[in-house]
C-alpha cells in the first residue's frame, strides 16, 4: 500500500505538471485587463501545441509574448486556470509573436525601445527558478513588471525546467545547458541599444545568472559591468563559497548588485538539507559573510514570516512588500548608474560590512 500511495503521489504530481505545461489563447482578454508584453527567448523544446515545453533544446527560439493581468489583480498574487481561463479573475495570454531568429527579436526590441521616451528605455530581464512552467515564467515576469511599475520592457529567459518538484537535478543540470542562450541572449538584447539593462534571477535561475556572467567575463572581462545597469539575485537557491568563487571571478560587479535573502524561506530551508549544506545564499544573513563583495544585501525576513507556502519569492508575493519597495521608488530607482546613497533609497536598519549593505526591511516601516 506505501509504495502504491507513493506512486499515486508521484502521478499526480506529474499530472499537475502537464497542466501547467498548457498554454490557453483568450485575444478578448485584451479588452479586460492591462496587457504587458513580454519579450522571450527559450531552450525549451515546442510542445505539440507550438509553445514551450519541459524537454531541452540546442536551438534558442525567440518571440513577445502579450500577457492580460486581470482587472481585479492584487500585487503579488497571480490566478491562473490551466484548463478553462476566465480573464476576469486570472492571468491570461492573448496573443504570440514568433521571431525566426536573433536578429528579428534583436530588431524587435529595438523598435519597441524606440518608440519608449529616452529616460525609460530600459530593460527588465527575469530568469526563473526550479519547478517552474513556461507558463509559470511568463506570469511572473509580467507580474514584476506591472505591480512595480517598472519603465521599459520585460523580457523572460525560459530554460528548461522540468516544472516538476522531483526534478530537482534535472533542473540543476538544465541550468548549466543554459548558460550559453542566456549569454547570447544578454548580447542580443544589449546590441538593440537600451540605456539600461536590470537582470534578475530567483532560485536556481540565480546560479544560471552567475554562471552565465562569470563565462562572459572568461571570455571579455569586464562586459558584464558596463553592459548591466544593476543585477538582482531573489530568494538565491545558491551556495554562499560558490557565488564567492564565481562573483571574486569577475574584474568588477554590475552595479548595484542586490540579493534579497530571507531566514524563513521553507524552500531554502529544504535545498540546504538536500544539498547537504544549510548555507545557501537566499538564507545568509549576516552581510560580514560577503565582506569583501561590493553587493547589498536586503533582508525580507520580517515580511516572509506573514506568508505561507514555501516563502520563497517574498519580494514579489507580498504586497505589504511590493508597496513598501513600489512607494519608495526602490526597485525602479536604485538601478541607476550611480551607486552613491544606494542603501538610502529603501527604508530600514542599514549595517555595513567593509564592501557590503546589509538592509533589513520591516513590515513595522509602513506604519505611520
Amino acid at each position: 500500500m506505501r509504495s502504491a500511495g507513493v506512486l499515486f503521489a508521484a502521478l499526480f504530481l506529474l499530472t499537475a505538471c502537464a497542466d501547467r505545461a498548457r498554454v490557453i489563447v483568450v485575444p478578448e482578454a485584451a479588452e479586460l485587463g492591462t496587457v504587458v508584453r513580454t519579450y522571450v527567448a527559450s531552450l525549451r523544446a515546442p510542445t505539440d501545441e507550438g509553445w514551450f515545453g519541459p524537454e531541452r533544446s540546442e536551438t534558442l527560439s525567440f518571440a513577445a509574448v502579450d500577457v492580460a493581468i486581470p482587472p481585479n489583480h492584487v500585487d503579488g498574487k497571480i490566478r491562473v486556470n490551466h484548463r478553462r481561463a476566465d480573464p476576469s479573475r486570472e492571468f491570461t495570454v492573448t496573443g504570440r509573436q514568433n521571431y525566426g531568429d536573433d536578429g528579428a527579436f534583436r530588431r524587435a526590441i529595438s523598435t519597441a525601445l524606440k518608440a519608449q521616451s529616452a529616460n525609460e528605455r530600459d530593460v527588465f530581464i527575469y530568469v526563473h527558478g526550479y519547478n517552474n512552467s513556461f507558463l509559470d515564467g511568463l506570469f511572473r515576469t509580467a507580474q514584476i513588471k506591472h505591480d512595480f511599475d517598472l519603465p521599459g520592457l520585460a523580457v523572460h529567459y525560459s530554460w528548461p525546467s522540468m516544472a516538476n518538484p522531483l526534478a530537482y537535478t534535472y533542473d540543476r543540470d538544465s541550468v548549466l545547458f543554459a548558460r550559453d542562450g542566456l549569454e547570447h541572449m544578454l548580447k542580443e538584447v544589449a546590441a538593440a541599444g537600451p540605456r539600461r539593462i536590470v537582470l534578475v534571477g530567483h532560485s536556481l535561475g540565480t546560479m544560471l545568472v552567475m554562471e552565465t556572467l562569470r563565462q562572459i567575463e572568461i571570455a571579455t572581462p569586464g562586459w558584464s559591468d558596463r553592459v548591466l545597469g544593476g543585477v538582482v539575485l531573489i530568494s538565491p537557491d545558491l551556495d554562499v563559497e560558490v557565488f564567492k568563487t564565481q562573483a571574486h571571478r569577475m574584474r568588477h560587479l554590475p552595479q548595484p548588485f542586490a540579493i534579497f535573502v530571507s531566514s524563513r524561506d521553507r524552500a531554502l530551508q529544504l535545498s540546504g538539507r538536500i544539498n547537504g549544506d544549510g548555507q545557501r545564499l537566499g538564507a545568509l544573513t549576516d552581510a560580514s559573510v560577503l565582506e569583501e563583495l561590493p553587493v547589498m544585501l536586503v533582508d525580507v525576513s520580517e515580511f516572509s514570516a506573514q506568508e505561507g507556502g514555501t516563502r520563497h519569492f517574498t519580494v514579489g508575493t507580498s504586497p505589504l512588500l511590493i508597496s513598501l519597495l513600489s512607494d519608495s521608488g526602490a526597485l525602479s530607482d536604485t538601478f541607476q548608474s550611480d551607486q552613491a546613497g544606494k542603501s538610502g533609497l529603501l527604508p530600514g536598519t542599514v549595517i555595513t560590512a567593509k564592501n557590503a549593505t546589509q538592509l533589513i526591511l520591516s513590515p513595522l516601516l509602513l506604519i505611520n
